[in-house]
């Protein structure tokens, strides 16, 4: 090892293959690594989030210190210099630094002012060309330097929900093979099966071993089942989104298990309605003009209007965007399309970070956060 202490500080908004390359840098040349994310309050990722990430991709000997940092930037002036240097300082703990490890030319000063060694690596980008302001103006074109957490919170993600036997299965399912068509980075885009159904399978099961000639009618429901369907709809969307492509799709998620709550239990409890979590856009099958199949699993035909209108009414009092599906199967997959499009178009927008050009922070837009 070359440095006893290595010190790495930035933004990292949002981490990125860049950033992975300096830490792993400072690794190979030091005994230990302190890495200070040291954001502004304005910004849009949270700062846990950031250190959650970077603490995934690296060893024990990195530590990962965040703080906030909402001093001006101001590379000329050094009272400004000495008000950022307070807080860096304060999340080394007053220890000793022997290098600074930097990819920015500010790093050269940032050593000299903890009487350190500079070490800048691939300050022209040149070995991975990438940075935060290139991630922020078009994530998609840079999803392949990105690692799963930061992926898993840029995708924007669609849900389909509806009443029995409207398609929602067969609609997540389609669009996730239509963006795959779509190749490049769209070609990992996933959907997320329904829990619901899993759950309804094996219960049904377990009655059948002591009773063969059970039917889905004979299975019960109780408020700890809709918290499981709810919390393992949850992870199974979070795993997709980490492994895929900038759009995830899924097959329902925990705000239509509160309607599926209401449907079996005549009310939605506070423990489901807790885990609930918006996506970007809600897609809802409308039971019009669609044939009810039987699969073994369904039992509320006679329900479906029903719970469409209840779709419909949640999802206004919710505020959420979302499109009612209508018409005929091709009808409604170019709608989904054409929403999911638009959303797509509308891009990722984050709070701009502090800067001595750009002092207006604009407001990041994005759901299932």
């Amino acid at each position: 090892m070359t440095y006893r202490h290595g010190l790495i500080v930035g933004k990292f908004y949002p981490p990125h293959a860049g950033h992975h390359a300096l830490i792993a840098a400072a690794e190979a040349a030091c005994e230990r690594v302190t890495v200070v994310v040291a954001p502004s309050t304005r910004e849009s990722v949270p700062l846990e989030a950031r250190l959650t990430w970077l603490r995934e991709a690296h060893g024990p000997r990195v530590n990962f210190v965040g703080v906030h940092d909402d001093h001006p930037v101001d590379y000329d002036d050094p009272d400004v210099w000495e008000l950022h240097m307070a807080v860096f300082r304060a999340a080394v703990g007053g220890e000793r630094v022997d290098a600074v490890f930097s990819s920015e030319a500010y790093g050269t000063e940032l050593a000299e002012r903890f009487d350190a060694a500079a070490v800048i690596v691939d300050l022209d980008r040149a070995r991975v060309p990438i940075s935060g302001t290139a991630v922020r103006d078009d994530p998609p074109a840079h999803w392949h330097l990105l690692g799963p957490g930061v992926r898993g919170w840029l995708a924007k993600r669609v849900v389909v929900v509806g009443a029995e036997s409207t398609g929602t299965t067969t609609m997540a399912r389609a669009l996730a093979r239509h963006y795959r068509l779509r190749g490049g980075v769209w070609r990992d885009t996933r959907w997320v099966p329904e829990f619901g159904r899993e759950l309804t399978e094996r219960k049904l099961a377990e009655l059948r071993e002591a009773e063969p000639a059970a039917t889905v009618f004979d299975v019960t429901w109780d408020r700890d089942d809709f918290v499981t369907v709810a919390e393992e709809q949850n992870r199974a969307e979070d795993a997709a989104a980490r492994a895929g492509s900038p759009v995830l799709f899924g097959d329902t998620d925990a705000f239509a298990t509160t309607i599926w709550e209401e449907r079996y239990l005549g009310s939605t409890s506070d423990a489901v309605r807790a885990r609930v979590r918006p996506p970007d856009l809600y897609l809802l099958t409308d039971d019009a003009g669609v044939p009810f199949f039987d699969d073994g699993l369904r039992d509320g035909e006679h329900l479906r209007t029903w719970m469409t209108g209840r779709f419909r009414a949640e999802l206004e009092a919710l505020g959420v965007p979302h499109l009612v599906l209508t018409g005929s199967y091709p009808q409604r997959l170019r709608a989904a399309v054409a929403a999911t499009d638009d959303l797509l178009a509308r891009g990722w927008i984050f709070a701009a970070p502090l800067s001595a050009t750009v002092p207006t922070p604009i407001g990041k837009v994005r759901g299932g956060e």
